[in-house]
């Protein structure tokens, strides 16, 4: 009896997982959801579409992973032995931004989307923050960061006045020089918006966008800040309160509000945020390691740049084998998306799509199929079942699924 719960044990530590590795690919969707009309968004397909109008496409360790065989019937490269176990999933949550992805990847279904204001913030509102700010602003319209820095830019250096700014997506942007007003001084405006953004305007986040330059001739910097709405309590909150730790990469910590999150890294590039993984791998700093990877999004998809794009996914699939490289046997990878954000479709907004799923790891079934997700807060039930804690979020895990036999 003995030897047999000894040979019991050893097969379930054979199985065990240890720490999890979450990577988002920002805006990396894989085909329009069924409620895509909902959004003005039939027929966007990110992944689809780069596959399609970009011909020298390369993403041979994507592809052995499965990426292609997810959709069938998109033009992704497919393989006949997939080394990971597969997937996508629906969005549930109202809405197709970055806050609404991750917050249902976590474990939380919004039922209301955020606020967007395609006419720019009621004046009411923007004289309450000018008196709390001291000081007008210029703007307060939908705009393009890059293009409104540059229209406005002269005007903010002479007269001092934050450049505020929004888009289709839930966000109320602040665009300052850094010379004007010192980054410190930028941070705490955005941080007094926050504070009154709330009720009917309580939008998704505030964003800080210091920018450098001159005479029409401005580029932003890596001083971005996110102000976000703090979120309800998710896997990440459970994770801790279950004695786990979250590290956090890139935008991480400012999409949760730092809600939930032991420690974090910071980064300026996709390369930045591949390295800064790896590296918190070496080092066993978090029980799930949680990295958003943007230029995809910020880069790529909302300036409609396709060649970009594809060339940052095969940068992207390049850095792939080094976080392979990086596991240990009782890691679990997963690689997903938070929206779409097709650089080949009208407009410059995320697009509702499906997010893809790869699960990757030595006690993953190589091949396993997941299906179609009834939702990305499917990841967050997975990854609680993966990491033995107790979990009472949205989501169905599929951990069960995935796992190969001892």
């Amino acid at each position: 009896m003995a030897i047999g719960v000894v040979f019991a044990l050893i097969l379930f530590l054979l199985n065990m997982i240890t720490r999890v590795i979450l990577m988002v690919l920002d805006s990396v969707g894989i085909g329009a959801l069924p409620d895509a009309d909902h959004y003005d968004d039939v027929g966007s397909n990110t992944l689809g579409h780069i596959a399609e109008l970009y011909k020298d496409l390369s993403l041979p360790n994507l592809t052995r992973l499965g990426l292609g065989n997810i959709d069938p019937t998109n033009k992704l490269k497919k393989t006949d032995h997939p080394v990971s176990a597969f997937g996508k999933a629906i969005e549930q949550s109202a809405g197709k931004d970055t806050t609404t992805g991750h917050w249902e990847i976590a474990g939380v279904v919004l039922g209301k989307a955020f606020p967007t204001f395609p006419n720019g913030f009621p004046s009411s509102f923007m004289e309450k923050f000018h008196a709390s700010i001291g000081r007008e602003t210029l703007g307060n319209e939908v705009a393009s960061g890059t293009e409104i820095i540059n229209r406005l830019g002269d005007e903010h250096v002479r007269t001092g006045r934050p450049i505020v700014y929004t888009s289709a997506d839930s966000v109320f942007q602040i665009a300052m020089h850094e010379d004007i007003i010192p980054v410190k001084d930028q941070y705490a405006i955005c941080t007094k918006a926050r504070q009154m953004l709330i009720d009917d305007f309580a939008v998704g986040r505030v964003i800080a966008r210091p920018f450098v330059g001159k005479d029409k001739q401005y580029k932003r910097t890596s001083n971005r800040k996110d102000f976000s709405l703090l979120p309800p309590d998710t896997l990440l909150d459970a994770l801790l309160k279950s004695g786990k730790t979250v590290h956090g990469v890139g935008k991480i910590v400012d999409i949760f509000a730092g809600k939930g999150i032991s420690s974090y890294q910071k980064t300026g590039s996709n390369l930045e945020g591949i390295q800064a993984t790896i590296e918190a791998m070496d080092k066993h700093k978090g029980d799930l390691i949680f990295t958003n990877l943007v230029d995809f999004d910020m880069l790529y998809g909302h300036r409609r740049n396709v060649e970009g794009y594809a060339e940052c996914l095969m940068e992207f699939d390049r850095h792939l084998p080094s976080i392979l490289k990086a596991m240990t046997s009782t890691d679990l990878l997963i690689i997903t998306a938070d929206h779409g954000n097709d650089p080949s479709f009208k407009g410059t907004d995320h697009t509702r799509e499906y997010i893809p799923i790869l699960n990757v790891g030595d006690n993953v079934l190589s091949g396993a199929t997941i299906g179609t997700r009834n939702s990305f807060a499917d990841i967050a039930a997975s990854i609680g079942e993966a990491l033995s804690i107790s979990y009472k979020g949205s989501g169905q895990s599929y951990f069960n699924d995935i796992i190969s036999p001892a």
